[in-house]
């Protein structure tokens, strides 16, 4: 019994964290995804060299140079 409720208490913490983890991802890329699309609108003529998608999953911020107005 109570193997059990331990084995359920870790499962639920791990689903959580899993939850929590997939929707830093999702967030992640929808910011790269956005930084893309308004770079090529707002301001091609600045060079920039988009980070790598680890980069927006640490931050969770747009990674467009300074001189990019939005």
């Amino acid at each position: 019994m109570i193997a059990e409720i331990l084995f359920a208490a870790v499962f639920s913490v791990a689903s959580v964290q899993d939850t929590n983890n997939m929707k830093r991802d999702v967030t992640a890329l929808e910011l790269f995804l956005k930084d893309q699309e308004e770079y090529r609108i707002y301001c091609p003529q600045i060079k920039w060299s988009q980070p790598n998608i680890e980069v927006y999953k640490k931050s969770l911020v747009s990674q467009l140079p300074k001189g990019c107005k939005v």
